[in-house]
């Protein structure tokens, strides 16, 4: 399933919402690979132990469900690109890559520029010293496959 939304029903969602989904979101799928706790339960303690009231939940529950239930076509939609064996990945760049191939896969209405840019900001933040970079490479390798005329568009 593909969400397109217009521009009349992204018009209330602010970035800062987003991202702050995409941060619990990356740490959540960090706790399901490490953990192999259930995506329910673990979806149910976040919004219980965390502050979410400026999260898009609605986001949030989407990244973590779908990415969950998609996670072999999502990840070979990046593996191709991979200059390593899959289970070499640390787990960290393996949530970020899952979230940025999900949103550059499955929601056409996020530019791809702003998919690669928030996995870059996950990664400085939650990654090793040079993951960003290595994030921006795998991502921009599947936004040229996936996101080809948007990419045109844009040059």
């Amino acid at each position: 399933m593909v969400k397109e939304l217009s521009k009349d029903n992204n018009a209330g969602i602010r970035p800062a919402a987003r991202r702050k989904a995409r941060r619990f979101a990356l740490q959540a799928l960090y706790e399901w690979a490490i953990s192999g706790n259930s995506m329910f339960e673990i979806e149910a303690r976040y919004r219980v132990e965390n502050d979410m009231h400026k999260v898009d939940l609605e986001y949030f529950h989407e990244l973590i469900t779908e990415i969950e239930k998609r996670s072999d076509a999502i990840d070979d939609a990046f593996m191709p690109h991979l200059d390593r064996k899959f289970h070499e990945l640390d787990h960290v760049e393996r949530a970020i890559l899952r979230i940025g191939t999900y949103e550059l896969l499955h929601r056409l209405d996020v530019p791809y520029k702003v998919v690669i840019n928030e996995g870059i900001e996950l990664a400085k933040h939650f990654g090793a010293t040079e993951s960003h970079k290595y994030v921006n490479g795998l991502l921009d390798e599947v936004a040229k496959q996936h996101r080809r005329l948007e990419r045109e568009r844009s040059a």
